[in-house]
């Protein structure tokens, strides 16, 4: 059972007014400062919000389940993934600080949410959060752009599985996250990889062996630096010139 599905649990909290600091100099906020939005708007969202709190591998929301939420990331990543009609597993993306979940507002989760480590997130009601949105043109022309962000990341991915090497794929998903944790402020040149193997191989249609094969070359060719927990760019040329389109 998913955290969606769990009116109380110990990991969802009440909202309180956010807290101002000791030193009285701003506010702890639940929205991610991470999301593009402007401040004045992630305002406008804070007293919609009630904390989730994930520990690994706890889903937040599962495939086909009724879509009554949205969400947005705080701490932590997430695994996107749909179980296929033959049992397949196929992981459409991952979902990192900042980034809204839900935002379709289909009736119901396309995909399952889980956590591949310690997440935070801020939940909305869905309702209300429709509410806010009618009132709030801005708010609902910056979440629209950020829909169509989305919206454009899965065409590429679908471009990257159709028309790419095992070495392109790879390069192109290391430099796509790269750029995801420019965004968000983590360090470009050592990227952390929550996610395994497994979940990058059913992420770009690879099988893991090929996945860990092909990390292991690029390794091994000088292109990266295989490390505890992630990987390090070192050729950031080749890298670029695999995932150039």
């Amino acid at each position: 059972m998913s955290t969606h599905s769990l009116p109380v649990s110990p990991g969802i909290h009440p909202y309180r007014p956010p807290a101002y600091r000791p030193d009285g100099v701003g506010t702890l906020r639940r929205v991610s400062s991470a999301t593009a939005l402007p401040l004045a708007e992630r305002d406008a969202l804070e007293p919609l919000s009630r904390r989730v709190a994930l520990d690994q591998k706890q889903t937040l929301y599962g495939q086909d389940e009724p879509a009554a939420s949205v969400y947005n990331v705080t701490s932590g990543a997430l695994r996107l993934y749909r179980i296929l009609t033959d049992g397949r597993r196929q992981v459409t993306g991952f979902a990192f600080p900042g980034d809204f979940l839900g935002l379709s507002m289909l009736d119901r989760f396309s995909v399952s949410a889980d956590a591949l480590g310690p997440v935070t997130a801020c939940r909305f009601e869905r309702l209300a959060f429709m509410d806010l949105l009618r009132g709030q043109p801005g708010l609902m022309m910056h979440l629209h752009a950020i829909t169509g962000q989305e919206l454009s990341r899965a065409k590429d991915m679908m471009m990257l599985l159709g028309r790419r090497t095992a070495e392109e794929r790879i390069a192109t998903f290391l430099t796509g996250l790269q750029a995801r944790y420019v965004r968000i402020g983590r360090s470009a040149v050592t990227l952390e990889l929550p996610m395994g193997r497994l979940d990058i191989a059913d992420h770009l249609g690879l099988t893991i062996e090929t996945v860990s094969r092909t990390l292991s070359r690029l390794d091994r060719d000088g292109a990266i630096l295989i490390v505890p927990g992630g990987v390090r760019l070192i050729d950031q040329g080749r890298l670029d010139r695999l995932s150039a389109q």
